[in-house]
């Protein structure tokens, strides 16, 4: 008989409730007080009916970054079959992402379901896509950048960081040192195409990716991964030997997927937009300005 496995969960509302608990695990669970700091909340509107039937509550608490603040709340500790509980009951608007706590431990917490709406200061790393390369205005990251802060000049900040010719493998080397000074909340890692082109660079994707949520987690930064774009192939220039091919390309974008979807990190599927429009490309690979307008809009679409 396999046993259940422990998890901690942070918590700073209803699932404190304990008439909640009973209802979802059948019992109270242990708990122990905790914090979260760099997060505040901010109130909820639920439309599900039976989490307000359990709740008692149509308004709950969502969290949002914030430098200098705090959350109070507690660790509970639960099995897996109650984690799986706590994930039927917690609605569409809440993904569960792991978190820093304020003793340095690490548990699971209830976030924004929209990875770039809470966020106060992002950090962009990747390639020449994400740089900007074939659009004056600098890209979709620059567009990201303008809104962004648009919406909070004191507060909200994008630092670009993007190489041109960068693999996940670089990415993951690179990143560590860059984050401190920045003290990002989200750290959006753009993976562009050259991982599918190098001769061994699927093989090194999950350990690239296991670095930068390493990463992330130390600075207490949400990982977003946004994935590859549609290439057009036949138009696709050889830069020193390497193959550009939509297969490989489709490939990447499976794998970061797949990685994802197993580590509980947001991910941006960025292929939609261009996929056979390839007169938004510059050369078969970069965007020109209309082609970053277009990653743009749907980068807002579905993460912001």
């Amino acid at each position: 008989m396999i046993e259940s496995r422990p998890h901690t969960l942070f918590s700073f509302g209803t699932l404190l409730d304990e008439r909640v608990q009973k209802e979802l695990f059948g019992r109270s669970v242990p708990t122990s007080p905790a914090s979260l700091a760099g997060y505040t909340t901010r109130p909820i509107r639920i439309t599900d009916e039976s989490v307000i039937a359990t709740s008692g509550l149509d308004v709950h608490l969502t969290l949002e970054r914030r430098i200098g603040a705090v959350v109070e709340g507690a660790v509970l500790h639960l099995t897996d079959e109650d984690l799986a509980a706590a994930d039927d009951y917690e609605v569409d608007d809440y993904a569960r992402r792991r978190v820093c706590l304020s003793s340095g431990e690490t548990a699971w917490a209830y976030l924004d379901a929209n990875p770039l709406r809470p966020a106060q200061r992002i950090v962009i790393v990747g390639d020449s896509i994400a740089y900007g390369r074939c659009d004056p205005q600098g890209g979709w990251a620059a567009r990201l950048a303008a809104a962004h802060i648009a919406r909070n000049e004191a507060t909200h900040r994008v630092f670009n960081l993007a190489i041109p010719g960068s693999t996940l493998a670089d990415v993951s080397e690179q990143t560590p040192t860059l984050l401190a000074p920045r003290l990002p909340d989200t750290l959006l890692v753009a993976a562009g195409i050259n991982d599918a082109a190098v001769p061994d660079g699927l093989t090194r994707i999950a350990d690239s990716l296991d670095s930068l949520a390493a990463t992330a987690l130390s600075h207490n930064a949400r990982l977003v991964v946004a994935g590859p774009i549609w290439l057009d192939e036949e138009h696709a220039p050889d830069y020193e030997g390497l193959c550009f091919t939509r297969a490989r390309a489709l490939e990447l974008r499976v794998s970061l997927r797949a990685w994802c979807d197993a580590n509980h990190v947001d991910f941006l599927d960025m292929w939609e937009p261009l996929r056979e429009r390839a007169h938004l490309l510059v050369d078969g690979l970069h965007p020109g300005p209309e082609g970053h307008e277009a990653l743009h809009q749907h980068l807002g679409a579905i993460g912001s």
